[in-house]
């Protein structure tokens, strides 16, 4: 399995970025090495945070704006999406799939200048989830 950088954002705001080889939708945990501990692992239950993002890099993109909107002529595959967290984030994106009786769903980013490649939404950390057009 091929390592994935990815930052942990928790429900008590609390985020760890690091690295980790067992993420799966189906589990109820994985394992992160965080980036400022190494050689510690951690377990991440999902029941504890609202989403794990899969970063091109840990330093970010601050200087960018994330769009909340799509550009015209923008070629979609998927349900656009509008996501609210229960602690007021927003997240606008494309999902393949999105099944609110499961544990969560992947969302693409609309922005194609996100940091984030792709974010695992936790279901239960969600207040409202729009459909966009």
């Amino acid at each position: 399995m091929k390592e994935s950088k990815l930052v942990v954002r928790y429900l008590n705001g609390y985020v760890v970025k690091g690295h980790t080889l067992d993420f799966s939708s189906t589990k109820d945990s994985f394992h992160i090495s965080p980036i400022d501990d190494p050689g510690v692992t951690i377990e991440v239950r999902l029941n504890q945070i609202k989403g794990v993002f899969f970063v091109r890099d840990f330093a970010g993109h601050s200087e960018n704006d994330e769009r909340k909107e799509y550009g015209a002529g923008l070629k979609i595959i998927g349900k656009k999406l509008q996501v609210t967290f229960n602690d007021g984030e927003v997240l606008t994106g494309v999902a393949e799939v999105y099944m609110p009786n499961r544990k969560g769903f992947v969302l693409f980013p609309g922005d194609k200048n996100s940091n984030a490649e792709k974010v695992f939404v936790v279901n239960s950390a969600i207040k409202e989830v729009k459909f966009m057009n």
